[in-house]
């Protein structure tokens, strides 16, 4: 009974844990660990780089696209979509330019009538001008003819 009341697994883990963790640590201070695993993990990338070229291949022979091949849709489907965005806003711009050009030859007009008013009006300025010196004109000359005859 005594034994049982003893026998901990908590403490039977932790020793456990321990002793396995300074095992590992010495193991891992020696070189010939880091060399072992240098090679395990140059192995597993070999095999990966294999597996890769193998089940590249194999999609290739099926008619089945890649990760690479995907990716380089998506790439021309970015490109294709920033165009369609620039084209956009080039038609946007365009119909804008196109509404001010609206504009602007609306109010050429106006400036034109404009001016052929302005342009009659001068003209009648110029003839009333024009009438009143022929009058003083003719005034001047009679009171010149009396001066010279009285």
């Amino acid at each position: 009974m005594n034994q049982q009341k003893n026998l901990n697994p908590f403490e039977l883990w932790k020793d456990l844990f321990n002793q396995s963790s300074t095992i590992i640590d010495e193991n891992l201070k020696d070189e010939s660990t880091s060399k072992v695993m240098g090679q395990v993990l140059e192995m597993n990338l070999l095999y990966k780089k294999m597996l890769n070229e193998t089940t590249e291949q194999y999609f290739e022979q099926v008619n089945i696209p890649t990760r690479t091949d995907l990716s380089n849709i998506s790439a021309l489907i970015i490109n294709v979509d920033s165009k369609v965005d620039d084209l956009e806003d080039l038609v946007e711009e365009t119909a804008s330019n196109l509404v001010s050009q609206a504009e602007l030859k609306r109010e050429m007009t106006d400036v034109k009538n404009k001016i052929k008013t302005l342009d009659t009006k001068l003209n009648d300025i110029i003839n009333l001008l024009t009438k009143e010196t022929t009058t003083n004109n003719k005034v001047a000359s009679k009171e010149t003819t009396k001066v010279q005859q009285g």
